[in-house]
């Protein structure tokens, strides 16, 4: 592949987005997020070669995502989803992706057996155009079924024909930030083939900046959303979680409900890269802060035993900008009478592999059978679980199951009809 191809550079212009430059008013600089001088005229738009990474069993969830916002061509494959977009598409993506964790711009993709092929691969693309000797960078590598088999060496071979390019073009060259870096590349070696990207995101997406504090064995955020996608609750009838500690399942429902893009109180990574279009983007933010809704009372609830946890729920109910719009409850789970005659609901009871023991567990999944059962005629129940020996003890047929990751885990989100 050309590697030129997909990447969005100042200066550069497709010839279906040419403007008259003598209507442009003059260009204004601004700060990027990253202290570097930014301008504020919009910038010529390029296609470029996407990939978005997403917990292994919700490929085809993110791809739905990425076809409701408009973005063509997505291609759903494991541990992902490849797709083409402009400027805009990139940026609604990281904005908008639920399920995602981090959103690639592929750069260049070549064959690599050994080490001088791969600074040759990397040092061929055109970093100056990319980073400059001010900037700050990172490189992050996953490898797998290659000859080259230890990651830190396939990062720091890549860093030093990345730097070593751009010393050769500007006479100094980029310092390495592992931390907060300007620009983080992402290197992924599989079957000897390299694909090189930039790091759209930054930080992963599902530190969506609501979550203050973390609980014991926190579900992440994306696999959460998964999950309230994979019920296909639509904020018609009420989405209860009976056991809901520090909140998570909760809060992804409303913030769907909400209508709120997920990554609506975060930062990303294409904030800092040269070609930032603040315009653009201050534009997009205001698209979608317009769109959010108030939840209806009673539409998302949680309940659990842990005060503490419930502590933890509410503040970062509030920090997600949805304080009072969500209510949770003190309760133990034998407690438990869901209000109204249907909705979901959706419980992630521990799997015995970090919180508690099997023996201590099997009770608490056949108080869950019982529970929906008895009490929950009506409505629809999920139980995700990474224990199938546990499931049993829930004493229901599943009606559906689907496979999702957590982690390393593999689970199932088992689907409960209850009549």
């Amino acid at each position: 592949m050309n590697e030129k191809k997909h990447i969005l550079r100042p200066g550069r212009r497709s010839v279906a987005n040419r403007i008259d430059e003598s209507a442009v008013p003059p260009v204004t600089a601004v700060e990027s997020v990253s202290g570097k001088a930014v301008s504020d005229l919009p910038k010529p738009d390029e296609l470029m070669t996407c990939f978005a990474a997403v917990p292994r069993g919700a490929e085809e969830i993110a791809a739905l995502e990425l076809e409701k916002l408009g973005i063509g061509d997505v291609r759903p494959g494991k541990g992902g989803v490849a797709f083409v977009a402009g400027r805009a598409g990139l940026y609604n993506a990281n904005l908008w992706l639920r399920t995602a964790s981090r959103v690639l711009v592929q750069l260049a993709v070549f064959p690599c057996k050994g080490p001088d092929e791969l600074y040759a691969g990397v040092f061929a693309i055109d970093w100056p155009e990319l980073i400059t000797p001010e900037m700050t960078l990172a490189v992050d590598s996953s490898l797998r079924d290659s000859a080259l088999t230890h990651s830190g060496f396939v990062s720091l071979k890549t860093k030093d024909a990345v730097v070593d390019r751009i010393r050769e073009a500007c006479g100094s060259r980029p310092n390495v930030d592992t931390d907060s870096p300007d620009v983080r590349i992402n290197v992924h070696l599989h079957k000897n083939i390299c694909t090189v990207s930039l790091d759209s995101s930054g930080d992963s997406l599902d530190r969506r900046g609501y979550r203050i504090e973390r609980n014991e064995a926190p579900l992440r955020e994306t696999l959460a959303a998964a999950v309230v996608a994979l019920t296909g609750w639509d904020g018609s009838v009420p989405l209860v979680d009976p056991m809901c500690g520090s909140g998570t399942i909760p809060a992804e429902a409303a913030l769907l409900a909400a209508r709120m893009p997920p990554g609506l109180q975060r930062s990303f990574g294409f904030q800092r890269w040269l070609d930032f279009d603040r315009r653009l983007w201050e534009d997009l933010l205001r698209e979608a802060e317009a769109g959010v809704r108030k939840v209806p009372p009673g539409l998302v609830t949680g309940y659990d035993l842990d005060n503490r946890a419930l502590l933890l729920a509410g503040r970062n109910i509030a920090k997600a900008g949805l304080e009072g719009q969500v209510h949770f409850f003190h309760a133990a789970l034998q407690e438990f009478q869901p209000q109204g005659d249907r909705g979901v609901i959706i419980i992630n009871p521990p799997y015995g592999m970090r919180m508690g023991a099997d023996d201590d567990l099997r009770e608490l999944y056949c108080q869950i059978g019982d529970i929906m059962k008895k009490r929950c005629r009506g409505w629809t129940g999920f139980v995700l679980t990474g224990n199938l020996e546990l499931a049993k003890y829930i004493g229901l047929k599943a009606s559906r199951r689907y496979v999702l990751f957590n982690g390393p885990i593999e689970c199932r989100l088992l689907k409960y009809e209850l009549y």
